[in-house]
């Protein structure tokens, strides 16, 4: 059986007239697609006499009889009123004095409007002012940030759920830390209660330490010794560290640092060492800088002892470890200036 396709009939009935109503509706539906609420800011605008004038000189009325009219508060009618304020002064619309009510006149574009009307109460206060001023800063429509601040439980929700939230919630909190110390102490509280948190920051302060020494070489061209002499780092050990620091900036941001910063800790530390011994004259004040250093934490240990009150506790292996201890030095003392005596012969 073959389907054929069989056009719909047109009746030739008159259609009926155009309703007033629709007619008017569609229009006004029209007025709204092209100027959002202007549209509604201009009646208020041409019906709603600005403060400081008279019911005696203008057939407009009060915010408040407004409202009344309109089914609504006073306080929705003053934010289409303060906006439309707001975009007088800045000369897009007429100022109030100039429109009379049932007036019309050429609006701007929708988009526009939510840069001046606020819908919010919360916008009027000394914090909705604040988050409209931030908003504006970053380019963004100050209903949405204030949107954002009124609700709290959905900003969680889309930081818990959305990991690129969750990246700009962090880099927001980190611009804001910066100045607010009292968040910074919250913060560094709440990471030391946290083992997780501790330990990765304990990881990534290891690895920032451990890059930090790397750009130190390559920057500074110098280098410490393992006995923490700084001298001038080697050419080629200072290009090398130059190598791993253009490896490590060139990883991406969420790139983890911790290897790469571990392999050119490593590498460094080994061309450090390697650098000492192959500098004979560097190599023996390397010695010499460990053996004062030994010997000065020996001696502020000594020091540092008390005997003031040890013959409340004194005990045998006490006195033995001191009489060892004097031997020690007096064979350490007869060595050093035997080698002496012998370096001056020598001369």
């Amino acid at each position: 059986m073959t389907l054929a396709f069989v056009p719909p009939e047109t009746s030739s009935a008159p259609q009926a007239p155009l309703s007033d109503l629709v007619a008017r509706d569609a229009r006004e539906f029209g007025v709204y697609v092209r100027t959002g609420g202007w549209a509604f800011g201009l009646m208020v605008a041409r019906s709603v006499r600005p403060g400081g004038q008279g019911a005696d000189e203008t057939p407009k009325v009060s915010a408040k009889e407004f409202a009344e009219l309109a089914g609504c508060s006073p306080e929705r009618v003053m934010r289409y009123y303060k906006a439309w304020d707001r975009a007088a002064d800045d000369g897009l619309v007429p100022q109030f004095e100039a429109l009379a009510p049932g007036q019309e006149v050429e609006l701007p574009d929708s988009d526009v409007w939510l840069s001046y009307y606020v819908s919010r109460n919360s916008a009027t206060s000394e914090r909705g002012t604040a988050i409209t001023e931030a908003a504006e800063a970053e380019g963004i429509r100050p209903t949405k940030a204030l949107e954002v601040a009124e609700n709290p439980t959905a900003l969680r929700a889309a930081i818990l759920a959305d990991p690129s939230t969750a990246r700009a919630a962090r880099q927001a909190l980190l611009d804001r830390v910066r100045e607010d110390p009292d968040l910074q102490a919250e913060l560094a509280r709440d990471v030391v209660r946290t083992d997780d948190l501790k330990k990765a920051v304990a990881t990534e302060s290891r690895s920032a330490d451990r890059i930090d020494y790397v750009r130190q070489i390559a920057e500074s061209g110098q280098i410490k010794t393992p006995a923490g002499q700084t001298v001038d780092a080697p050419v080629d050990l200072r290009q090398e560290a130059e190598r791993h620091l253009s490896l490590i900036d060139e990883l991406e941001e969420d790139e983890d640092t911790g290897e790469w910063a571990t392999e050119a800790y490593g590498a460094m530390k080994s061309l450090v060492v390697e650098a000492v011994e192959a500098d004979p004259e560097l190599r023996v004040q390397e010695r010499r800088t460990k053996f004062y250093s030994s010997l000065q934490r020996a001696t502020k240990v000594f020091e540092e002892l008390t005997f003031d009150d040890v013959q409340e506790f004194v005990e045998d292996d006490m006195v033995q470890q001191l009489e060892e201890l004097q031997q020690a030095i007096a064979t350490a003392i007869a060595a050093l200036r035997g080698t002496r005596e012998g370096a001056a012969r020598q001369e």
